[in-house]
């Protein structure tokens, strides 16, 4: 864990920061969720790294990791901005440059840039691909060659959940040779420390991860509430909803993001790749969730849940996870913040929640 900074060194108000714990406390008391985790930076500095509540039947502790759902998918296009930033790819390079095999079905003119911003046609899951056989990456990427787009490529947004991550993981195994988990392993991880923070859970690590609480019967009619609770689950490389942190760890990958690429010594990818990922590339109504959304390469842009910003809502960049969390960052105020819940919800109180803590902070910066 980094080391925390007084408030007052990076202009926030500690009794405002105190106003951010009970707030946290509270949502745990009033039954928003069993437990959660809670950290921010600004320009940087570890700030504030709290938990509470209860993972399973244990209390939550500073080692306890949650289901990042969507909130990995973040972690997962940083891989490709590495790549980018390298000469291994170009945002429009087609998938097959590198994946011949995609070219089917319709699929032939799908680019990176197409996936990353969820524009390749193709968002629902295979239903001949159970949880079953996500461990078998041979079946995972057959089932994605496989696939056939419902809307044209490149000219639709529409969220794609799951198939997201695993074209971009395939794409840096084509590339790089590594698989995905190693790769994230090797290139982000372990340069900034996130030392609790994987895709791909290593066996032995199961106790350790709380699982989610579905909190409405009506909220997870997708059932992924249970289906990522699955240590089976939690193995598989599922880089767009698979992925395990401490709150700590997602709020560091967020500064590293805000500070531009590098974080205490450690530098992940330069400014200009940094910047790059986060202008804005399309909006509109997405066609899978029914609502408006903006997106940039790989992140969502001035999402409800990271509160108002009193500069350009577009500075703000981060990701969700259904019905848990959110992470993200804004350039305009230096904050970097990383709020994982395991009280699976339903959009209107889950973003509430989510809402009404990243306000809460961004309220606390003098």
């Amino acid at each position: 864990m980094a080391t925390l900074t007084k408030p007052d060194a990076v202009a926030m108000d500690s009794q405002k920061l105190e106003q951010v714990k009970r707030l946290f406390q509270r949502q745990i008391d009033e039954g928003l969720h069993p437990g959660a985790g809670l950290a921010v930076y600004r320009y940087g500095n570890l700030v504030l790294d709290i938990f509470g509540g209860i993972a399973n039947t244990e209390p939550v502790n500073a080692d306890t990791m949650f289901v990042l759902m969507s909130s990995t998918k973040p972690l997962t296009a940083s891989c490709l901005y590495m790549l980018k930033e390298r000469g291994k790819i170009a945002w429009d390079d087609l998938v097959s440059k590198h994946w011949p095999e995609f070219a089917q079905n319709g699929k032939e003119t799908v680019t990176i840039r197409h996936i990353l911003t969820h524009r390749g046609g193709f968002p629902q899951t295979p239903e001949s691909l159970p949880w079953t056989d996500w461990p078998d990456w041979s079946k995972v990427t057959h089932a994605m060659e496989q696939a056939t787009p419902i809307y044209t490529p490149g000219e639709t947004l529409a969220y794609h959940p799951i198939n997201y991550g695993w074209v971009l993981a395939e794409i840096v195994r084509r590339v790089d040779g590594r698989t995905f988990d190693k790769f994230l392993a090797e290139e982000l991880a372990a340069p900034l420390g996130m030392t609790n923070t994987y895709v791909g859970l290593p066996a032995g690590l199961e106790d350790r991860v709380s699982p989610m609480h579905l909190m409405e019967d009506d909220a997870d009619t997708s059932g992924y509430s249970g289906t990522f609770s699955r240590p089976e689950v939690l193995r598989s490389i599922v880089p767009g909803a698979n992925g395990v942190a401490t709150a700590g760890d997602l709020a560091r990958f967020y500064a590293m993001m805000e500070r531009k690429g590098s974080l205490d010594g450690a530098t992940v990818i330069q400014p200009a790749t940094a910047e790059e990922a986060v202008e804005f590339q399309v909006e509109g109504v997405d066609k899978t969730i029914g609502v408006f959304a903006q997106r940039s390469l790989g992140l969502a842009l001035a999402d409800e849940r990271m509160g108002k910003s009193t500069g350009d809502p577009l500075k703000t960049f981060g990701h969700g996870g259904a019905g848990t969390s959110i992470g993200w960052a804004d350039f305009d105020s230096g904050l970097a913040v990383g709020y994982i819940t395991n009280g699976f919800r339903g959009a209107a109180t889950n973003n509430a929640r989510l809402a009404a803590m990243s306000q809460a902070i961004r309220d606390a910066c003098i």
